[in-house]
């Protein structure tokens, strides 16, 4: 009969519960994370409403995140259609995400009839440029961002219809 040196036995149980423990540490790993993939689609843009200028005094109009609008100045707010509303982004991203939006503070909007508007951007609902929100939902909802703006006027600004654009970068964490 042979007999084992028991160093070496000691040696191979150590191995084999080694092995044996380290499968089953593998077998009981937490999950992978969601997909990360952010979502955003523009779902309204932002329009300050039907307005006209008194006189000669230029002016400004700001609608807020919430929609309420306001002037300044020579400028009158008119009731007809169409009427002023924020612009609404619909942001998908997983539960537990952070996300930071930036943009440029202003831009400027070209008349139909020749002039031009400046149009300072901001705030949101969730805050100025640079502002961090969570995205409190999980992965099949959305969460709405709403921005408003207020647009400068000049006097003597020419009737018609002004346009432009605005960017806002949605950066995930």
């Amino acid at each position: 009969m042979k007999l084992l040196d028991p160093n070496i036995f000691i040696r191979r149980l150590l191995m084999l519960t080694t092995v044996y423990f380290f499968y089953i540490g593998i077998a009981i790993a937490q999950p992978p994370l969601p997909n990360r993939n952010i979502t955003i689609t523009a779902t309204q843009p932002l329009h300050f409403g039907t307005f006209s200028l008194a006189g000669t005094a230029g002016g400004t109009v700001s609608v807020g995140y919430n929609g309420a609008r306001s002037s300044t100045g020579g400028v009158y707010l008119s009731a007809l259609a169409p009427t002023a509303q924020p612009a609404i982004f619909d942001i998908k991203l997983c539960q537990g995400r952070n996300v930071t939006i930036t943009f440029s503070p202003t831009t400027i909007l070209t008349g139909s009839n020749g002039g031009t508007f400046t149009l300072d951007i901001g705030p949101t609902e969730k805050g100025v440029s640079g502002s961090q929100f969570a995205v409190d939902n999980n992965c099949d909802f959305i969460t709405t961002l709403r921005v408003g703006g207020t647009l400068h006027i000049p006097g003597n600004s020419p009737a018609g219809t002004y346009s432009g654009s605005f960017e806002i970068i949605f950066e995930q964490q």
